[in-house]
């Protein structure tokens, strides 16, 4: 029988957060991002134009969150070396605007093995969250990672 990957160790650091990561969202930032993934719609960048729909003003495209990071976060301590994604889930709450200021909070929430293809393989599990300065959950993101 081979031999468990996982330790006491790793699975002590399930319920394990964040330090809180603080960003404060610059309209420039939205712009860059809109650009960067190729998203041609004025609501991200134009004023005048975003003025007049039901938002009432700029607001950042949805996956603009994935770049705003939590404070420091632990590894889980793994035997493994190589690293595959797993899949990411995202679930939205309410928009990202100019000027608000996101707080970023990770939390490791399940750790599990599996046998397969690539032998013995680890799945750690974090969800972020995303909450505005009026304390508005916006967005959050589970993420998950296999380890061989």
């Amino acid at each position: 029988m081979t031999e468990s990957l996982l330790t006491d160790e790793a699975r002590a650091m399930i319920g394990v957060t964040s330090e809180p990561g603080v960003h404060r969202v610059d309209r420039s930032q939205i712009r860059l991002f809109a650009e960067a993934i190729g998203d041609p719609n004025p609501l991200y960048v134009d004023e005048e134009y975003a003025r007049t729909t039901r938002w009432g003003g700029i607001i950042a495209p949805p996956t603009f969150v994935y770049n705003l990071k939590p404070g420091a976060f632990p590894e889980i301590p793994l035997k493994t070396t190589r690293l595959l994604n797993g899949g990411d889930e995202f679930e939205y709450f309410g928009v990202v605007r100019p000027d608000d200021v996101i707080v970023v909070i990770a939390k490791w929430t399940d750790l599990y093995e599996r046998t397969g293809r690539l032998g013995q393989m680890v799945f750690t599990i974090w969800e972020t969250t995303y909450t505005n300065q009026h304390g508005k959950l916006v967005a959050k993101h589970k993420a998950t990672r296999i380890r061989y």
